[in-house]
C-alpha cells in the first residue's frame, strides 16, 4: 500500500515559483539564513507576523506574484539559488555517514520522543528535552544518517505564559491549525489519512499520522483529534505535560503502541529502536505483542526486544522518571496481557524498579533499561549518577561498572549561531564551517579574528536581542494597564554598554533561579556600581503544576518591577525558542545555578558560548567537561553537601565573589579603541573550544560509533 504526504493547504503559487512548496513544507528553511530571507523578500511584513513559510504562501494575494516575478529578475535569481541549495542539501553526492560507514545497508534508526522543539511556529515543546530532540534530528539530516521520529502533534501544544501585575503566571493555550503549519497528513492509496489503532480499556482509538520533514529526515506525529474518536478521547494529544496523570498514561500509549504500529503501517524495519527519555518506553509492550503472536516465548521476544534498543535518560529528579500507580496500569494493559497469553503481572513487573519489593509504582524508565541493550545519559557525570541510580537493573554490574554510558549533549549550531558571528566565521574561517564542525583546529582558527571584528558582531546581537526585550516588555506593560508614559521608558532599559547576564530555562526548583539573591544587599552593591553595573535578564516557565516554581516566577517578577532594583532585573515572559535565540546570542555571560548533580546536562549554555557568551555555572552538567580555566568560570568546587541551605549559602557566596573578583573586571578592564582585549580573549576561548566539542555534530557521531552501529551492526 503506497502511503504519501499531501498538501492540505490553500496555497496557489505560479508555476514560475511551484517549488516554493517543497520549501515551505521541509524545516531546512528554519536553519537556513539565505531560505528565511527568501521568505522574507515575498512580504516582509507577514514574515514578521508568521514567521512561518505556509501561512505566508496562503496569504499572499495573486497579484503580488507578478510584481515579485517581473521585479527586473533579482526576485527569481534568489528563488533559483535556494533551490539550488536546497536541492543540493536534499541530494548530496554523498553524506559523512556513507563516507564513515560505506558498507551500511541496515535499517533506520527509530527514535521516539514525546516532544520537539523545532521551531517557534511549531508549540509542540515545552523545554531543553524537547529542543535536544529537535536538534538531534536536525543532526541526523545532515550527517545523512538512516532516521526517522516519531512523536505527537498537540493540538495546544504547550502553554502560552503571560504573567500579571503581581507576578502570577497565568496558562494559555491556544489550538492550532494544522492546515496552516508546514506538516502534511499521511494518505494512503485509497485516498484515506492514515490512522494507527491504540487499544484502551473497552474501546480503540484512533490516532491520524501527520509527516514533518526535517531537511533528509522524516518526523511522524500522531493526532486523537479526529472524528473517528469518542468526544472524551480526541484530547489525548491535546496539551503537552497534561496534568491529569490518566491522561498522561493515555499519551504515552499512543507514542509508545502507536508510534511502533507506524514503523509497521510504512514498511520501515528499524536497525535501531531509540527511546528518548522513559515517555516512549511503552513501545517496547507494542513489540513485545507482535514477537509472541509470532510464536516466541516470552524470554526469547524480551531478549530480542532489547537486543536492538537504546535508551537515553535524561534526567535523575524523579519527576523526570514518569511513574504511575500499578493499579492504573493494571487497568490499561489487562487486555494487552490476555491478547499476548501472559499474565497482566509479567508485564508490570517490567516497571518495577525493585521486584522484591512491595507497593512500588511502575517507572517508565525500570521498564526502559531493563528493555534495552545500550542506556545513556546526557553528560559524563549524568552517566555517572545514573549508573549508581540504576545499577541495580543491571545484573552482575556494579555502579563502578559504569552501566549507564553517556554522550553528552551537543547543539546544531547552524540553528543557534547569530547571524553576526555566523557571517563573521564565514568571513574569516570560509564557508564550509557547517562541514568542520568537529575540526578543533578550523575552530581554533577564532583565535586570530581580530578582537575589533569579534566585538563588533557581539554587540550588534546585543542590540538585537535588546530590540526584542524592549519590544515584549512594552506588549507585557499595555497588558498590565501601564500608561503611554511608563511604557516609553522602555526604551531606556537594558543599557548595551552595561554588562548583561542571562538566565533562562524552565523554572524548576532544582534549577535555583532565585540562588543569587540569598544576598540581597550584596547583589544589590554589584548590580548598582555606577562605575562597573551590571543588568539581569531573566526568562522561564514553570510547569502549570509546579506551584513552587510559579512561586519564583513571582518571586523574580516582583524583583524585577516592584523594588529598588527595578530597571537592574528584566524579567521577560513567555520564554519559547525565538526569545532563546535572541538571548543566547546577545548576553555577555550566561548564568546556570542547578543543585548538583540534578542537571543531567543542560543545553542553553552551550548556544550562549558559541555566541561567545562565557558561562558562569555550577560544576554540574555539560560544564565540568567543558571549563578548562579560561572560557568561562565555575561556581563552587563541586562539592556537594547534604544540607540544602549550606549548599545555597556556598554556592550564592561563590557566585558574588567570582562577579565581583573576575566577571566584572574582566568586562569593564581597559580598553583598546573601545574593545575589552581581555574580555574578548575569554569570548574567543569560549568560541573555540565549545564549539567543535558540543556541536550536535559531534553527538550525532558519538551516539552513532557507541551507540548506534554497535547495535545495529550486532557488535
Amino acid at each position: 500500500m503506497a502511503i504519501e504526504a499531501v498538501p492540505v493547504a490553500d496555497i496557489r503559487v505560479p508555476p514560475e515559483v511551484s517549488r516554493l512548496r517543497d520549501l515551505a513544507y521541509n524545516l531546512w528553511w528554519s536553519w537556513t539564513p539565505r531560505a528565511r530571507r527568501f521568505f522574507s523578500m515575498i512580504n516582509a511584513n507577514l514574515w514578521a507576523t508568521y514567521r512561518n513559510p505556509v501561512q505566508l504562501l496562503i496569504n499572499i494575494e495573486p497579484h503580488q506574484w507578478e510584481r515579485l516575478i517581473n521585479d527586473g529578475g533579482a526576485f527569481m535569481s534568489d528563488y533559483r539559488r535556494v533551490i539550488r541549495d536546497f536541492d543540493r542539501y536534499m541530494s548530496p553526492e554523498t553524506t559523512p555517514f556513507q563516507e564513515l560507514f560505506p558498507e551500511y545497508d541496515n535499517g533506520p534508526v527509530a527514535y521516539f520522543s514525546t516532544e520537539y522543539g523545532l521551531h517557534e511556529c511549531l508549540g509542540i515543546y515545552s523545554g531543553g528535552l524537547g529542543v535536544l530532540s529537535g536538534d538531534h534530528a536536525k543532526a541526523a539530516s545532515d550527517f545523512g544518517l538512516p532516521f526517522v521520529g516519531i512523536g505527537i502533534l498537540y493540538r495546544k501544544g504547550y502553554f502560552h505564559q503571560s504573567v500579571d501585575s503581581d507576578g502570577d503566571q497565568d496558562h494559555v493555550f491556544v489550538d492550532f491549525d494544522f492546515y496552516r503549519l508546514p506538516l502534511r497528513p499521511l494518505q494512503s492509496s485509497s485516498g484515506h489519512n492514515l490512522t494507527v489503532s491504540v487499544e484502551l480499556p473497552g474501546r480503540e482509538v484512533r490516532a491520524q499520522v501527520w509527516e514533518l520533514k526535517v531537511g533528509r529526515v522524516n518526523l511522524y506525529l500522531l493526532d486523537t483529534d479526529i472524528a473517528e474518536n469518542d468526544l472524551a478521547d480526541r484530547p489525548i494529544t491535546s496539551q503537552l505535560y497534561v496534568r491529569g496523570r490518566e491522561m498522561r498514561l493515555c499519551q504515552e500509549l499512543v507514542l509508545g503502541l502507536g508510534g511502533a504500529q507506524v514503523i509497521k503501517e510504512l514498511g520501515l524495519h528499524p536497525a535501531v529502536w531509540h527511546m528518548n527519555e522513559g515517555h516512549s518506553a511503552l513501545l517496547a509492550l507494542e513489540r513485545l505483542r507482535g514477537y509472541l503472536r509470532d510464536g516466541r516465548s516470552w524470554d526469547d521476544a524480551v531478549k530480542t526486544i532489547a537486543a536492538d534498543t537504546v535508551f537515553t535518560t535524561h534526567t535523575p529528579v524523579p519527576a523526570g522518571n514518569e511513574v504511575f500507580d500499578t493499579h492504573l496500569v493494571e487497568k490499561y494493559v489487562d487486555s494487552y496481557a490476555k491478547g499476548m497469553g501472559v499474565k497482566t503481572k509479567q508485564l508490570i513487573d517490567l516497571g518495577i524498579s525493585y521486584p522484591e519489593g512491595g507497593g512500588q509504582p511502575f517507572n517508565l524508565t525500570a521498564l526502559a533499561i531493563r528493555m534495552s541493550r545500550k542506556v545513556n545519559g546526557v553528560s559524563k557525570l549524568h552517566g555517572e549518577v545514573s549508573s549508581h541510580m540504576w545499577h541495580h537493573l543491571f545484573p552482575g554490574k556494579a555502579a563502578a561498572d559504569h552501566p549507564v554510558e553517556y554522550v553528552t549533549n551537543g547543539v546544531h549550531v547552524a540553528t543557534w549561531l547569530g547571524h553576526d558571528m555566523r557571517t563573521l566565521v564565514e568571513e574569516e574561517l570560509g564557508t564550509d564551517w557547517n562541514e568542520r564542525l568537529t575540526d578543533t583546529e578550523f575552530w581554533g582558527g577564532i583565535r586570530n579574528i581580530s578582537d575589533k571584528d569579534i566585538w563588533e558582531a557581539h554587540n550588534h546581537q546585543k542590540d538585537r536581542m535588546i530590540r526584542l526585550v524592549r519590544t515584549r516588555l512594552v506588549q507585557q506593560f499595555g497588558r498590565h494597564g501601564k500608561s503611554p508614559d511608563e511604557m516609553r521608558e522602555v526604551n531606556h532599559l537594558l543599557d548595551p554598554n552595561v554588562l548583561t547576564i542571562g538566565f533562562a530555562r524552565r523554572f524548576a526548583t532544582y534549577k535555583r533561579a532565585g540562588l543569587i539573591f540569598k544576598d540581597y544587599n550584596r547583589l544589590k552593591k554589584i548590580l548598582t556600581n555606577p562605575e562597573r553595573p551590571v543588568q539581569l535578564i531573566f526568562s522561564g516557565k514553570a510547569h502549570p503544576a509546579d506551584m513552587p516554581g510559579q512561586e519564583l516566577v513571582r518571586d523574580i517578577f516582583n524583583l524585577a518591577f516592584h523594588s529598588d532594583l527595578s530597571g537592574k532585573i528584566i524579567f521577560l515572559e513567555d520564554y519559547e525558542m525565538r526569545v532563546a535565540r535572541h538571548l543566547v546570542q546577545g548576553v555577555d555571560v550566561w548564568l546556570n545555578t542547578p543543585r548538583r548533580p540534578r542537571e543531567a546536562s543542560g543545553t542553553s549554555g552551550m548556544k550562549a558560548a558559541m555566541n561567545g557568551a562565557p558561562n558562569l555555572s555550577i560544576s554540574d552538567g555539560w560544564w565540568p567537561e567543558a571549563y578548562n580555566g579560561k572560557n568561562g568560570w565555575l561556581i563552587s568546587d563541586g562539592r556537594e553537601y547534604d544540607n540544602e541551605e549550606m549548599q545555597d549559602y556556598e554556592d550564592s557566596s561563590s557566585f558574588y565573589e567570582i562577579m565581583e573578583e573576575q566577571v566584572v573586571p574582566a568586562f569593564y578592564s581597559e580598553r583598546k579603541k573601545g574593545v575589552p582585549v581581555k574580555w574578548v580573549e575569554i569570548m574567543k576561548e569560549s568560541m573555540a573550544t565549545i564549539i567543535p566539542a558540543f556541536s550536535a555534530a559531534r553527538m550525532l557521531r558519538d551516539y552513532t560509533k557507541n551507540l548506534y552501529m554497535p547495535v545495529a551492526q550486532d557488535e
